[in-house]
C-alpha cells in the first residue's frame, strides 16, 4: 500500500548543490519545502571531524562518500551494437551519496563557462561555416547576460576565491583574459600558490600565454556568505578531493547552504528515502508529486504543487525515463529528447620528472593552482585543425597522499627494491600539468534504460552508451602537445605526455563531470527543458543540474550547476509563482 501524505508546496529531489540552493531560495520565499535525499544526512563536525577526515583508505580506496553500487549502478557500453554490462565498482566517475552529494568530495575548482559556449552551435557555424558531421552541438537557449548574475550568486554563497580577468568590461591584470565580463570581483582573494603552480605559470608566461590563479571554492580567508554561514581559510592539508572538509574551507551544500536551511521551520529533509518516480496527472501535463520508498521499505506518495528534480546527472535522466517524462531518445531516428546529448570530459596530462626540484607534494588542495585558457574552447583559431573544442591547462597539486601517490617514470619495476628506490627519487621531484578538455556530443552518445539489468527494487538500470568521438581525440592530441611544449621549457629530466586515446574505458577514474541527457534549449524537439529549467509541457516540473548541458566545454561543471540552480529559483520566484504555467517570453 502506498501511503499518501499531506500536500506540500514544493518537493525537491536531491540535496546536493542544486537541490539545496533551490530549496533554500524557495523556503525564503515562504513556501513549504520537502527535500528528499537517497543517502544519509552529512554534518561536518560529526562526519568530517579533523581527527578522522584525512583517511585515505576510507575515502579514496573504499569510497565512503560515493553511492553504493548495490543501491544503484549503471550499465555501460561504447556503442549501440554492444550489450551493456553493469559497473560493479565506481571507476571512471564517482556519484555522491547523502546530503551535499558529489559536492562533498569535489575538488572545488569553480569556472564560469565562456559567453560563446551558451550559443556554441550558432557561434561555430557563423565563424567557421560548418560543424563536423559526427557532432550534434546545440545552443543552450540562454545567454551570458542572463547567466552572469546567477554565477555571481553562486560564487557569493561558495565564497569562491580568485582574481577577475574582465571586470565590468575592463581587462584586469593577473586574471583570466578569456572569461566573460564579470559584474563583481571574486568574494575572496586567490589562494596562495605552492611551488609547482608558480613554476608552471612562469613558464607559460615566458611563452606568451596568460596564466591566472584557478578559481576555487576553497576560501582563502574567513568568509561569511549571504546565508549567514561562516567558512574558514584553507590550510592546504592535502585531503580534499574525495574527502569532506573538516576545516569548513571547501564550499559544499553542507558547509554553505544546509546549515541555514535546516533551521527554517518551513523546510523538512527526509533522508534515506529514494524517489521511485515522478507522478503526473492523467494527461501527463502536470506533476502531482513523487512516490518514494523509505529505509523501512514503506512506500509513500508526497503530493506537491511544484516538483524540482535536482539529483546527480544519471539519476535526473533515469527518473525522467522511469516516469515517462518526455520521449526517450532514439539514435536511429534522431528523435526524442530524454537521454539525448550525453557528454563527458576528455582528460589529458603531462608528467614532469626533475632532478633539481622539490615540490613537497603532501602540501596541496583540490583547487589550488595556476592555469591558462589559451587552448581552451575557441580561444585559439581552429581553422584547418580538423576539430573543435579545447582544454583548461593547469597545475593543481591536490596533495600526495601515501596510498595512491607513488610517481615513477616509465620502465620502473612494478615492485621490490627498484620500485622503492624510484619512489624515493621521484616523490618530491615530480609534478603534473593537467588538461581538462571538452567533450562534444554525438548522435550515438546517449542515456537509456537497460533492457537486461535491474536495481534492487526491480527498476531498469540506466544504460550509458558513450565513446570519445574522433573530434575529441584529435583535440586531445593537439592540446597535450601544447602542454608538452610548455613542460619542455621547464627543463625536466623526463616528460611523459598522456593524451586521451582509444575508446572510453570505465575502469580508471577520469572525472565525475558527466553531463547531458535532459538538456536545455529553445526547441522542444531537441531539448527537454527551457532556459528556466522548466520541463516542456509539464510547467510545474523543473529538472536542474548538469543533465541540462547540451555538451561539455573544457571546464568542470559545478559552477554552472550552481548558477543554473539560482537561475531556476529566480524564475520560479519572480515569474512562475506570479503566473503558474509555461514560462515563454520571460
Amino acid at each position: 500500500m502506498v501511503k499518501k501524505l499531506r500536500e506540500t508546496d514544493v518537493v525537491v529531489i536531491g540535496l546536493g548543490w542544486a537541490g539545496s540552493i533551490i530549496a533554500k531560495e524557495l523556503a525564503d520565499e515562504g513556501l513549504d519545502v520537502v527535500g528528499i535525499e537517497r543517502g544519509p544526512w552529512r554534518d561536518t563536525a560529526r562526519d568530517f571531524n579533523i581527527a578522522t577526515a584525512p583517511d585515505e583508505l576510507r575515502y579514496v580506496q573504499r569510497q565512503e562518500l560515493m553511492l553504493r553500487t548495490r543501491q544503484n549502478t549503471c550499465t555501460i557500453r561504447n556503442n549501440p551494437s554492444q550489450t551493456a554490462l553493469p559497473m560493479r565498482s565506481w571507476g571512471s566517475f564517482h556519484p555522491g551519496n547523502g546530503t551535499g552529494g558529489a559536492g562533498n568530495h569535489w575538488a572545488g575548482i569553480t569556472f564560469r563557462f565562456q559567453p560563446d559556449e551558451f550559443r556554441l552551435k550558432s557561434y561555430l557555424t557563423e565563424k567557421y561555416g560548418a560543424i563536423p558531421q559526427e557532432l550534434i552541438l546545440q545552443d543552450w537557449g540562454t545567454t551570458w547576460e542572463e547567466m552572469e548574475p546567477h554565477y555571481m550568486a553562486f560564487e557569493r554563497i561558495a565564497g569562491t576565491s580568485g582574481k577577475a580577468g574582465v571586470l565590468n568590461g575592463q581587462r584586469q591584470e593577473g586574471g583570466n583574459p578569456f572569461e566573460g565580463a564579470r559584474s563583481g570581483e571574486y568574494p575572496t582573494p586567490p589562494l596562495k600558490q605552492p611551488y609547482g603552480p608558480v613554476l608552471f605559470a612562469n613558464a607559460a608566461k615566458n611563452l606568451g600565454y596568460s596564466p591566472f590563479p584557478v578559481p576555487s571554492s576553497l576560501v582563502s580567508e574567513a568568509y561569511t556568505n549571504p546565508y549567514g554561514v561562516t567558512m574558514g581559510p584553507c590550510t592546504f592539508c592535502g585531503f580534499c578531493t574525495n574527502y569532506g572538509c573538516a576545516n569548513y574551507s571547501k564550499a559544499s551544500a553542507i558547509t554553505t547552504v544546509l546549515p541555514a536551511l535546516i533551521r527554517q521551520p518551513n523546510f523538512e529533509a527526509r533522508t534515506f528515502c529514494e524517489v521511485l518516480k515522478i507522478n503526473t496527472d492523467s494527461n501527463g501535463t502536470q506533476a502531482t508529486g513523487v512516490t518514494y520508498i523509505d529505509s523501512s521499505g514503506d512506500e509513500w506518495f508526497q503530493p506537491a504543487k511544484l516538483v524540482v528534480v535536482a539529483a546527480f546527472t544519471f539519476e535526473n535522466v533515469r527518473l525522467m525515463l522511469l516516469s515517462s517524462i518526455g520521449k526517450a531518445y532514439d539514435p536511429v531516428t534522431n528523435t526524442g529528447t530524454t537521454g539525448r546529448n550525453y557528454a563527458y570530459q576528455t582528460a589529458n596530462g603531462v608528467t614532469l620528472y626533475f632532478d633539481d626540484k622539490k615540490f613537497n607534494p603532501f602540501i596541496g588542495a583540490g583547487a589550488v593552482g595556476m592555469g591558462i585558457d589559451d587552448f581552451n574552447n575557441d580561444n585559439f583559431d581552429h581553422s584547418g585543425l580538423g576539430f573543435f573544442g579545447g582544454g583548461s591547462i593547469r597545475v593543481t597539486p591536490i596533495g600526495g597522499a601515501p596510498v595512491n601517490y607513488h610517481p615513477t617514470p616509465p620502465g620502473t619495476p612494478k615492485w621490490g627494491k627498484g620500485w622503492k628506490q624510484a619512489m624515493v627519487k621521484n616523490y618530491q621531484s615530480t609534478m603534473s600539468i593537467g588538461c581538462e578538455a571538452s567533450s562534444y556530443t554525438t548522435r550515438t552518445n546517449y542515456l537509456s534504460l537497460d533492457p537486461n539489468y535491474q536495481d534492487r527494487l526491480g527498476r531498469p538500470l540506466l544504460r550509458i552508451t558513450f565513446d570519445f568521438p574522433e573530434n575529441d581525440l584529435r583535440m586531445a592530441k593537439y592540446c597535450t602537445d601544447k602542454v608538452a611544449e610548455i613542460a619542455k621549457t621547464m627543463n625536466p629530466r623526463e616528460i611523459v605526455a598522456k593524451p586521451m586515446t582509444g575508446h572510453w574505458n570505465s575502469v580508471p577514474y577520469q572525472s565525475s563531470h558527466v553531463v547531458g541527457g535532459f538538456v536545455m534549449g529553445s526547441d522542444p524537439s531537441t531539448s527537454s527543458v527551457n532556459k528556466h529549467l522548466q520541463v516542456w509541457n509539464v510547467p510545474n516540473l523543473f529538472v536542474v543540474g548538469a543533465s541540462a548541458f547540451p555538451q561539455n566545454p573544457g571546464y568542470n561543471p559545478t559552477g554552472t550547476v550552481g548558477a543554473l540552480a539560482f537561475k531556476a529559483a529566480y524564475a520560479i520566484r519572480h515569474f512562475y509563482l506570479k503566473k503558474p504555467g509555461e514560462m515563454i517570453g520571460v
